[in-house]
């Protein structure tokens, strides 16, 4: 059999794009032989893996999956809105869902190892990149154990777990905790709060709302001597709206969802509290190509005649 040498595996990296693993296992199943080992890529769909791979994935789906006890969420994207709705990408989340639910990965790397079904999940990834023919991309994943709520808002674009914790166990399966977790998780996805408790927001993003309340309020001419007290109105309402447990409940506004669980605890004769919120909305944080538009329209109506 042919030495397979660095230099072999670096040209053909260079000529197809494909991984190193992948180079160096073409070239030992074709023994050495360049363009045999090309049309093997290309055969198993590896040669434009890596071309896809420099795409921004930014559309795409939520996935989760719920047992008795326990619940899995995980991100999945891919680089347009069409093939987030191809079956074949919904049923692959779907897969990685309770791929995460059984496997409890501790992260996405190593979720990226585990097996799903003969192969690895990165290897999965790679075949359904080759077949579907878009980058894809496992952005997060989270696993939870106890009475959870999940809740999937427009087919996936955002996907929420709660976990709840009640101080009589005996009442964790009761319908009207199952219905409260559910509802919480609602209010996660509607409400978009970014701390479970006030106590968690950092000192540098209150500082930043008090400067911009200081601002404005100075801008609108407000007196000196009533400064601080509308700056520390503005950061209240900035908690109490950004809260997740101070937030107006969205079944009833007249109540927060403190109070709407405390409410619930209360009719049950227990104890019910929020332990953890998970909420992943597809694509948030992640710069999508944006074409100037004057190019675009010219892109759509063509040259002119």
């Amino acid at each position: 059999m042919a030495e397979i040498t660095a230099q072999m595996v670096k040209e053909l990296r260079e000529k197809t794009n494909a991984g190193m693993m992948d180079c160096k296992k073409a070239l030992g199943a074709t023994n050495g032989d360049f363009e045999t080992a090309v049309n093997w890529l290309r055969e198993k769909g590896l040669a434009a893996v890596a071309k896809k791979a420099g795409r921004v994935a930014a559309e795409g789906l939520v996935g989760i999956a719920a047992d008795a006890g326990a619940a899995a969420m995980v991100e999945v994207n891919c680089e347009t809105d069409f093939v987030a709705k191809n079956p074949d990408f919904q049923a692959l989340v779907t897969n990685l869902a309770k791929a995460v639910l059984t496997g409890k990965p501790a992260g996405v790397e190593d979720f990226l190892g585990q097996k799903l079904g003969a192969v690895t999940v990165k290897d999965a990834l790679a075949e359904k990149v080759a077949t579907i023919g878009e980058n894809m991309t496992i952005r997060r994943c989270a696993r939870a154990e106890g009475v959870i709520g999940t809740y999937a808002h427009m087919g996936g674009a955002i996907g929420v777990m709660v976990e709840m914790s009640v101080a009589d166990a005996g009442k964790a399966t009761n319908e009207s905790v199952k219905l409260l977790a559910k509802d919480v998780a609602m209010q996660v996805a509607a409400g978009s709060p970014l701390y479970l408790r006030r106590e968690e927001a950092d000192a540098k993003t209150l500082d930043n709302e008090r400067n911009i309340a200081r601002e404005k309020a100075k801008a609108d001419g407000k007196p000196e001597k009533i400064l601080d007290k509308i700056v520390e109105g503005a950061v209240n309402k900035f908690l109490a709206e950004n809260t997740l447990l101070e937030q107006a409940f969205i079944k009833d506004d007249k109540l927060t969802v403190q109070k709407h669980i405390d409410k619930v605890a209360k009719e049950l004769g227990t104890t019910i509290g929020v332990k953890a919120m998970h909420r992943f909305k597809v694509g948030e944080g992640i710069e999508k190509k944006s074409d100037d538009l004057a190019a675009e329209v010219a892109k759509m109506v063509g040259p002119k005649s």
